[in-house]
C-alpha cells in the first residue's frame, strides 16, 4: 500500500487490513467460549441459559466497545491518520497538564498486554493438536512438545519483522479471508442444531445471565467476555498502517464472521450438554469440538495461522505507540526504521526483541493457554478506560460537552464493571502483566518527569546565545598560535530561538582545548513528513567561519548527518560562500572539502547539594540521564558510526543562578581531575542581562 491507498477504500486495501488489524480479536474464539466453560465450573454445570445469555453478553460488548465506541467514535479521532491513545493524547494535550497521566498509564497497560497477545493466542492454537489422532500421524498428549512448538512460531514471528507490515499484510491477507470464512462456515453449520441460540442477539438475555442463578460467576463472567473485545485497543492503533476507511469496510465482514461462529459455538455446546465425554473436563474447545475429525487438522493449521496475525496486530501497534512516545518524549529515542514508502509503517529492532523476550517468558511461565487466558485482559481495561477519558476532551472540544459527558459516562460505567470483573485475575496471573505495566510506566514516568524537572531547575545561564560568541570563534580560528583541531569542527546540537544553545557547546570549544577550527558548525536535524526530502538552510551569521544548518531529512532517509554536511559544504564553496579547504594531503584529486571533527557532548549528573533542589527531583534527573545513556547512543541516531565523532562528557548543571554554577563546575572538575574552570570573563555576556 502506498500513501495514497490509506485514503481511500480499495481490495489491496482491504486486504492488507484484514493481514495487519483484525489477527487479535480475529482470533478471539479459540479461547473465549472456553473461558466461560471454566467460568461455569465445566460443561456439566452450563445450561441453554446461560449460553444463550453469556454469547449476547459477547455479541453486545463487540457492538457496544468495539463497534460503536472505536471503529464509529475513536477512529474519528486521528492524528494525520494515525490512531491510538498517544495519537488521541497529541490532540488534546492542551487542554489540560494533568492528561498527560491518562496518557501514560493507557499506553503502558497497552503495551503490557501485548506481550500476552501472542503467547495466549498461538499456544491456544497449537494446543489442538494435543492428543489427536489422524490418519496419518498422531500428535503426543504432551504440553512440552507444544512449548516447544509456540517457541519456534513465535521466534520466527519476530524474526520477519524487519521486512515491514506492507510485506506481511500481502502474505496474511488471504489467510486471514480463509481464516473468517472458516469461522463463519463452521458456525453456520452448527446453528441448525439449536436455531434457538440465534436469540442472543437480543440485549435482554445478556442482562439477565447477570443475575442469573445458572451464573455461578456473577459479575465476574465479564472478565471471560472481555476477551472478546481485547484486540478493539489494538485495532485503533493500527488503523494509521492501512487507513479508517479500509477498516470501515471491513469491519463488518469480521463482526458478521465472529458473530455466526460464536453463535455456532454455542448451538454446539446446547447440544452436548449432557455428553458424558465432555460432562467430567473442564477443557473443552468448542471451536475444535464442533467441528467433524476431517476439519479438525486443516482448523488447527489454519487458527495457528492466524494467531500468528493476531500477534502481529499487537507487534505492529507496539511499533506504532512507542514511535508516538518517542515523539511525544514520553520514552529515550530508538532507531526507527521504515521497511516500506509508507511512513506509518515502521519497525523498531530494539522494541521487537524487547517483546519477543518476554513473550517467550510469559509462554514459559504460565505454560498453558488456560493459565494465560487468567492474566489476559485485565491490563487492557486500563488502556480501555484512559482512552474514554481522552476521547471526552476531544469530543468536549470538537463536538459539544453535553454528548462528551453522555458519551464518557456509559463507557465509563461499562469499563469499569469490566475491570472490577477483571480484577480477579490478579492473584491468578494477572499480577504477571501488572507488573509489565508498572515497569514500562517507570521508565515512561522518569523519562517525561525527568525531562519536566530538568527544564524546572535549569537556570538560564544555561543557554548562551552564539552571536555573543562570535568575535571569540573568529579570533580563535584565525589564531595560529593553536595547533589546528580540524578544518571543520560539529556540534550537534539544536539551535533554538535568538541562537540559544546549550552552554555546554560553547564550553567545549573555548574551554576543553581550546579548538580551533576553520569553520564551526551547529547542526539541527528535523525529521518531515515527505519520505525522500532532503533539504537544508544555512545561517552564516554574518561571517565567514560559523555555520547555523537546519537539515531537513524525510523519514526515509538515513540520518547521515556527515554525507548530507559535506554536500551542504561542497555547495557553500562552488558559491564562493566559503573559501576552498583544499587539504594538501588527500588520495582524491581535486579535492575542495577538508576534514570533519563531530563532537556530541553528553550530559551527566553532577552532585548537586544546594538546597534548591529537592532529593526526588535530583534522583528523578540522575535516573533520566541514565536511561539516555543506556539506549539509542548520538552516533548510532546520526549516522555517524564511519565518521571521526568525539564525545564528551560534562555535568548537568541545572541551578538557579551564576555563582551555584560556578560552584557546581568546580566541583566537577575536582572530582573529574579536569581542567580548571573557566575564567569569569568567558561568561561576561550573562552580566548584560
Amino acid at each position: 500500500m502506498d500513501a495514497k491507498s490509506l485514503n481511500k477504500i480499495s481490495l489491496a486495501g482491504m486486504l492488507v487490513t484484514l493481514g495487519i488489524v483484525y489477527g487479535d480479536i480475529g482470533t478471539s474464539p479459540l479461547y473465549v467460549m472456553n473461558a466461560i466453560i471454566n467460568d461455569a465450573g465445566g460443561m456439566r454445570n452450563v445450561t441453554p441459559e446461560y449460553i444463550v445469555g453469556a454469547i449476547s453478553l459477547i455479541f453486545w460488548t463487540l457492538m457496544l466497545i468495539t463497534t460503536v465506541k472505536y471503529v464509529l467514535i475513536a477512529m474519528r479521532a486521528d492524528n494525520n491518520g494515525e490512531g491510538g491513545i498517544f495519537a488521541l493524547y497529541a490532540l488534546v494535550r492542551n487542554y489540560g497538564k494533568w492528561l498527560v497521566l491518562p496518557a501514560l498509564i493507557g499506553g503502558a497497560a497497552l503495551l503490557a498486554d501485548g506481550t500476552l497477545t501472542p503467547a495466549v493466542t498461538v499456544t491456544s492454537a497449537v494446543e489442538g493438536l494435543k492428543g489427536k489422532d489422524f490418519s496419518f500421524f498422531s500428535f503426543p498428549n504432551s504440553q512440552m512438545l507444544v512449548l516447544l512448538i509456540t517457541t519456534g512460531i513465535l521466534l520466527a514471528l519476530f524474526m520477519v519483522q524487519r521486512f515491514g507490515t506492507g510485506f506481511i499484510g500481502k502474505g496474511f491477507g488471504p489467510i486471514m479471508i480463509l481464516w473468517f470464512g472458516f469461522l463463519a462456515i463452521a458456525g453456520v453449520a452448527n446453528i441448525h442444531r439449536h436455531p434457538e441460540v440465534i436469540a442472543a442477539l437480543l440485549p435482554h438475555h445478556a442482562i439477565a445471565l447477570l443475575f442469573s442463578p445458572h451464573n455461578k460467576a456473577g459479575i465476574f463472567i465479564l472478565g471471560a467476555v472481555f476477551l472478546a473485545t481485547t484486540g478493539a485497543e489494538a485495532l485503533y492503533s493500527d488503523m494509521g498502517h492501512v487507513g479508517k476507511r479500509n477498516v470501515y469496510a471491513t469491519w463488518p465482514l469480521v463482526l458478521t464472521a465472529l458473530t455466526l461462529n460464536y453463535l455456532g459455538q454455542g448451538a454446539w455446546m446446547m447440544d452436548n450438554i449432557s455428553n458424558p465425554k465432555f460432562s467430567g473436563t473442564r477443557a473443552v474447545n468448542p471451536l475444535y469440538a464442533m467441528l467433524p475429525s476431517h476439519w479438525q487438522l486443516p482448523a488447527i493449521i489454519i487458527a495457528t495461522l492466524a494467531a500468528i496475525i493476531a500477534s502481529q496486530a499487537l507487534i505492529t501497534g507496539s511499533y506504532t505507540l512507542v514511535s508516538e512516545a518517542i515523539g511525544l518524549k514520553f520514552l529515550p529515542r530508538m532507531i526507527v526504521k521504515h521497511p516500506s514508502d509508507v511512513r506509518n509503517q515502521i519497525y523498531i529492532g530494539d522494541i521487537n526483541w524487547i517483546l519477543c523476550i518476554i513473550t517467550l517468558g510469559v509462554v514459559w511461565f504460565f505454560r498453558s493457554s488456560e493459565n494465560m487466558e487468567a492474566a489476559y485482559g485485565l491490563a487492557i481495561t486500563i488502556t480501555m478506560l484512559m482512552t474514554t477519558v481522552l476521547l471526552f476532551e476531544y469530543i468536549e472540544h470538537h463536538i459539544s460537552r453535553a454528548l462528551a459527558i453522555l458519551m464518557s459516562a456509559f463507557f465509563l460505567t461499562i469499563e469499569t464493571i469490566f475491570f472490577i470483573a477483571s480484577v480477579v485475575k490478579f492473584v491468578h496471573g494477572g499480577y504477571v502483566t501488572f507488573l509489565i505495566l508498572l515497569a514500562i510506566l517507570a521508565v515512561m514516568y522518569i523519562w517525561y518527569f525527568g525531562n519536566k524537572r530538568r527544564d524546572a531547575y535549569e537556570a538560564e545561564s544555561e543557554y548562551v546565545s552564539l552571536k555573543d560568541f562570535i568575535p571569540q570563534l573568529t579570533e580563535l580560528a584565525n589564531d595560529e598560535d593553536i595547533p589546528l583541531y580540524t578544518t571543520n569542527l560539529v556540534y550537534m546540537t539544536k539551535v533554538k530561538d535568538n541562537y540559544r544553545i546549550k552552554r555546554s557547546a560553547m564550553y567545549s570549544i573555548l574551554d576543553k582545548g581550546p579548538k580551533r577550527a576553520q569553520v564551526y558548525w551547529f547542526v539541527t536535524v528535523n525529521e518531515t513528513d515527505k519520505p525522500f526530502e532532503s533539504n537544508y538552510t544555512v545561517d552564516m551569521l554574518g561571517t565567514k567561519n560559523i555555520v547555523n544548518v537546519q537539515l531537513y531529512l524525510g523519514f526515509r532517509r538515513t540520518q547521515s548527518v556527515s554525507v548530507y554536511l559535506r554536500q551542504v559544504v561542497n555547495n557553500l564553496i562552488n558559491q564562493g560562500i566559503l573559501p576552498p579547504q583544499t587539504p594538501k594531503y588527500s588520495t582524491m584529486k581535486d579535492r575542495k572539502v577538508g576534514g570533519f571533527r563531530f563532537v556530541i557532548v553528553n550530559e551527566e549528573p553532577a552532585d548537586l547539594t544546594t538546597s534548591d533542589i529537592k532529593p526526588a527531583d535530583r534522583r528523578l534527573i540522575a535516573a533520566r540521564i541514565f536511561l539516555q545513556n543506556i539506549t539509542a547512543s548520538p552516533v548510532a541516531w546520526y549516522g555517524l558510526e564511519f565518521s571521526n565523532v568525539v564525545e564528551e562528557s560534562t555535568p548537568l548543571f541545572i541551578n538557579k543562578n551564576h555563582h551555584e554554577y560556578m560552584v557546581q563546575r568546580k566541583i566537577y572538575n575536582a572530582k573529574t581531575k579536569r581542567r580548571p574552570v573557566p575564567k569569569p570573563d568567558l561568561f561576561r555576556h550573562n552580566k548584560k542581562k
